[in-house]
């Protein structure tokens, strides 16, 4: 395994506006020659693309005057304008490579003295970011959480996200069906390798967001090396009533059922629906036997059709241009207040949009995570919600508006033990908006699990 860092010191040139117009004009000339047959017929050799329109009353002033007042492009929809994600990367910047793909990261240590260890959960962390963001939104927080941990922590790019490169899929070798390294379990198994990268033996895993089912699938995966959970506006949705405990009266509850249920089944008309909802029941269980070869065959071929449709040409085209229109005012709405979002902020989200193929990355991680194979072979995520065993802290901003703080409430009680903490007048990113308040949660968590068993919990952190 190679780690490098890598410089941001190195611009690939910029092109001129005049030269992206050029390159522009002639990917549309190409598409409309595939899509209107008599183009051609109509553009009689002209070099300029717009000039074939000249029958149109002030096409040419239209043109002039678009070319001039540009509006700027954050989606790199120019492909000649995408560089290596490398050439982007901050002096503090590695990559390793795992399974094929460079994946971006960085590590910050703990500068904290011995005697403030001891009073400490001193254990590596890594940090797992959200849908569409990268390491750019643990910035404010490593350094804080790395002395909260008196240890090392890591936060990495997962793979069509951030610096971390992008690869074609299209790519295998012979027959070989390589993991997709889009796939959630490609995640899963990148997280653990920063354990071992870390050299640890157990680690505390700190999810936001859609990288809060990574931590939890992460912790399924290997319990004995996750000490404790954190999760940050998780995007995990709990089922709506938790699971069943039995308690000191259960009995005398179970018998005022039994003699409600013996009540119910005296009316005449509850006892004909009870008998035909069996009936329906088990017919519908027969046909489904039936005709379960024919619906794993039409399963198949609709995975197949969708999948063949999100990665064409078009599909990729509209998502650069909703990217392009929507970005900045998604990143805005994580916000409590969307004017506190400086244009540092949205520069360091839109940045990974220049690199290259992060259009057609993008396509297949969503066409990843709708067609997840792993989703038939394990059972739902939200079912095993209550085989959690470590301590875990839920972490959720009052009017977060992307995935609301009851979610987390009702996520509390779903996790056996489950800590919640609400942060008032936040939005999706306490992390970000909140981070002192954000920090204190967490070292209160973490000092409150290193007080009651420090010696189930605790192994020193390398």
């Amino acid at each position: 395994m190679k780690r490098i860092a890598v410089n941001c010191s190195i611009k690939p040139p910029t092109p001129t506006s005049t030269h992206s117009y050029n390159n522009r004009s002639s990917r549309l000339t190409l598409f409309a020659s595939s899509w209107l047959p008599n183009y051609y017929a109509t553009r009689h050799n002209n070099n300029n693309f717009i000039a074939s329109a000249s029958s149109v009353s002030g096409s040419e002033q239209w043109l002039d005057v678009g070319s001039k007042k540009k509006r700027k492009e954050i989606a790199g929809i120019d492909q000649d304008e995408l560089v290596d994600p490398k050439l982007l990367a901050d002096p503090d910047s590695c990559f390793c490579e795992f399974k094929g793909v460079h994946i971006h990261h960085k590590i910050y240590d703990s500068e904290s003295s011995s005697q403030e260890q001891t009073s400490k959960m001193c254990l590596p962390m890594v940090l797992l970011h959200g849908f569409g963001a990268s390491v750019f939104s643990w910035k404010k927080a490593m350094k804080p959480l790395a002395e909260a941990t008196c240890s090392k922590v890591l936060a990495f790019d997962r793979p069509a996200f951030g610096l971390t490169s992008r690869v074609n899929l299209s790519s295998g070798i012979g027959d070989t069906k390589p993991l997709n390294a889009y796939s959630m379990a490609f995640s899963v198994l990148a997280t653990l390798h920063f354990f071992d990268l870390l050299k640890a033996e157990k680690v505390i895993l700190v999810g936001h967001s859609a990288g809060s089912s990574v931590a939890v699938k992460t912790y399924f995966e290997a319990p004995e090396r996750v000490a404790a959970l954190i999760l940050i506006a998780p995007a995990i949705f709990a089922p709506l009533t938790s699971p069943k405990v039995v308690k000191e009266n259960q009995p005398r509850q179970d018998n005022e059922m039994k003699e409600d249920n013996g009540s119910i089944r005296k009316n005449p008309i509850v006892e004909l629906y009870m008998s035909l909802s069996k009936i329906i029941k088990s017919v519908a269980m027969t046909i489904t036997k039936m005709m379960k070869p024919m619906i794993d065959i039409l399963n198949s071929l609709y995975r197949k059709l969708l999948s063949t449709i999100l990665l064409s040409s078009p599909a990729i085209m509209l998502v650069r241009m909703a990217i392009d229109k929507f970005g900045t005012a998604a990143v805005r709405n994580a916000w409590y207040d969307p004017k506190q979002v400086s244009e540092h902020v949205l520069s360091g989200y839109t940045q990974p949009l220049r690199v290259k193929d992060w259009d057609r990355a993008l396509v297949e991680f969503t066409a990843a995570t709708l067609l997840d194979e792993e989703s038939n072979t394990k059972p739902a995520l939200s079912k095993r919600l209550n085989e959690i065993s470590c301590p875990v802290l839920i972490v959720t901003g009052d009017s977060d508006r992307i995935v609301p703080s009851w979610n987390a409430e009702r996520l509390s009680r779903v996790i056996p033990g489950a800590s919640l903490e609400v942060i008032k007048q936040c939005g999706h990113l306490p992390h970000e908006e909140k981070v002192e308040e954000f920090i204190s949660i967490v070292e209160n968590f973490l000092r409150k699990l290193a007080g009651e068993s420090k010696e189930q919990y605790l192994q020193p952190a390398i």
